[in-house]
């Protein structure tokens, strides 16, 4: 866990990694709960036996539950101090750019890219990547966008 004490300090860290988080483990499980909870139960998540024949050879997590993952992370890895509320406040891109076979256990680093104010909130900017065990590659890579206030709530001045 990075904690930051004031915008200086995050504005001093642009372009510094944080983490990495723990590991989050994606079982079939996991994958197939998923699955049920979005209505997305395509075969080469959830069907084991015809995903053996398939281009992974073992069915893969969505794409979006890796993305899901994001959140979590980002508040593992990254904090502010004296905060009277933190949002998620979007993605700008995202890319899947490996597949999570199921069993992979991944884990999340972040970039901070930039900070800037926004009235009485300091939008923050991290570059999130998700990486199974033993990839060369991530499998999820994503701006992700935070918004958080101070608890005094004056408007922000970087």
């Amino acid at each position: 866990m990075t904690i930051y004490q004031s915008i200086e300090e995050i504005q001093a860290a642009i372009g510094h990694e944080v983490g990495p988080s723990r590991w989050f483990t994606l079982d079939q499980q996991r994958i197939d709960g998923f699955g049920r909870i979005t209505e997305d139960e395509q075969w080469i998540h959830t069907d084991p036996e015809r995903a053996a024949s398939g281009p992974f050879g073992t069915t893969v997590a969505h794409g979006y539950l890796t993305l899901a993952l994001v959140s979590p992370i980002v508040m593992e890895i990254f904090q502010v101090e004296n905060l009277h509320s933190a949002i998620n406040y979007g993605m700008n891109k995202v890319r899947f750019p490996a597949p999570v076979p199921a069993g992979s256990r991944v884990r999340g680093t972040a970039v901070i890219e930039a900070c800037e104010p926004v009235g009485k909130a300091l939008q923050i900017s991290l570059t999130v990547s998700i990486t199974a065990e033993g990839s060369t590659r991530p499998a999820c890579v994503a701006e992700f966008l935070m918004r958080v206030v101070a608890a005094s709530a004056q408007p922000v001045h970087a």
